[in-house]
């Protein structure tokens, strides 16, 4: 038997071993996932990690900064999580829970309101009523302000529940916006509190419904993204620090208004198109995916007024004024093409204003169309 042996091929070494190691994905380039069988013959296993940055752990440890917090601003911001958790998973089952199409009624801003639109507009008032630090609010789909009865008089808070609605039949990239102030009398709730200019914003962010589930929001020191994890059912730390690039490679404007643009805007885009190494147009229609994909990619978003909406479609309180306080942390700019945005002082809770952001060297090349045009105007008066 033993000369049998002797004669039969040498045997792969791997035999003994459990499974069969296969190193490469059959995608190219692709590393295959190590199994616990590899574990067994000397491989390590991608691993979990056992110690997530939270959500709810960093907002706790931004609180302990501040030694005379006393945990409000803790609160507001975890109920607004919950109803991002609770909009996000009404709007991946949508179609399930029949909340695709209009809901046969129009906005105070004259938009057509979805079924999306009221779900997401309760589960905000619903989750910042319940807080018991929030006043006041202001809500895209409510004409006016809110009034939050028996709650301490801390914060206010203005949001666009479900902004991007209208692409939500289309499966698109809808959106949460939000932004909180102080109070300016804690003795008195006061509704002109909403309509502080966006300098005053303790807090702004937005929550993105799509692929995944992305919240990104500041205090006003950096800019950080929270991933949903859906198995944790907890947003966890993936974008840390975000910096908005010096100059991107994008613009991003809806295109189909052009004929209706100011001279400034056509020029700009002009440029974009034909001077200098050529751009790419990217543009979704929902205003926090576009947003997000320039503060990750650099570039600018633009939403320009025009001859039929002079003062642009995007609402300065509780839109561009949120967005704003994120571009500027990242390192961007937020300008009317004229003004700040956040220097702006908002006159009603629905007013309106056009917007370019973005990437700084991107968005002051835009503002130099303007003086430049604004100075050959002057002089031709002259």
């Amino acid at each position: 038997m033993a000369d049998n042996m002797a004669d039969s091929p040498a045997m792969d070494s791997s035999i003994n071993k459990i499974g069969v190691l296969r190193r490469e994905s059959s995608v190219g380039g692709i590393k295959k996932r190590t199994s616990l069988s590899d574990a067994t013959i000397g491989y390590e296993p991608n691993q979990i990690d056992t110690n997530p940055q939270t959500l709810t752990r960093w907002i706790l440890q931004e609180q302990q900064m501040y030694p005379e917090a006393k945990g409000d601003l803790s609160i507001l911001l975890n109920s607004i999580c919950t109803a991002c958790k609770i909009i996000s998973n009404a709007a991946s089952k949508a179609g399930i829970y029949d909340l695709y199409g209009l809901a046969g009624t129009g906005n105070t801003s004259g938009d057509q309101v979805k079924k999306l639109d009221i779900y997401g507009n309760d589960c905000m008032i619903n989750c910042l009523s319940s807080c018991g630090v929030v006043s006041y609010m202001a809500s895209e789909e409510n004409d006016v302000p809110i009034l939050v009865q028996n709650s301490n008089n801390k914060y206010v808070c203005v949001f666009d529940p479900v902004d991007g609605s209208s692409n939500i039949d289309a499966n698109v990239s809808t959106g949460t916006i939000f932004g909180i102030y102080n109070t300016t009398d804690a003795d008195k709730p006061n509704p002109d509190d909403l309509l502080q200019k966006g300098t005053e914003l303790v807090c702004s962010g937005y929550c993105m419904y799509g692929g995944a589930t992305i919240l990104v929001l500041t205090l006003g020191k950096t800019v950080n993204g929270f991933t949903l994890d859906p198995s944790l059912g907890e947003f966890i730390l993936t974008h840390p620090n975000i910096q908005i690039k010096k100059r991107g490679k994008i613009y991003s404007v809806n295109e189909g208004n052009a004929s209706k643009w100011d001279p400034c805007v056509s020029e700009y885009v002009n440029k974009c198109k034909h001077s200098g190494p050529p751009r790419k147009a990217r543009y979704i229609g929902s205003m926090v995916a576009d947003v997000h994909r320039t503060l990750l990619y650099g570039g600018i978003f633009m939403y320009p007024g025009d001859a039929k909406n002079k003062s642009g479609k995007l609402r300065l309180v509780y839109e561009l004024n949120p967005m704003a306080f994120l571009v500027e942390t990242a390192g961007g700019i937020a300008t009317t093409g004229r003004e700040r945005i956040r220097d702006l002082q908002p006159t009603r809770i629905h007013e309106r204003k056009p917007v370019f952001l973005g990437s700084p060297v991107d968005v002051k090349e835009l503002m130099q169309v303007y003086a430049d045009y604004d100075a050959k105007q002057a002089d031709e008066k002259k």
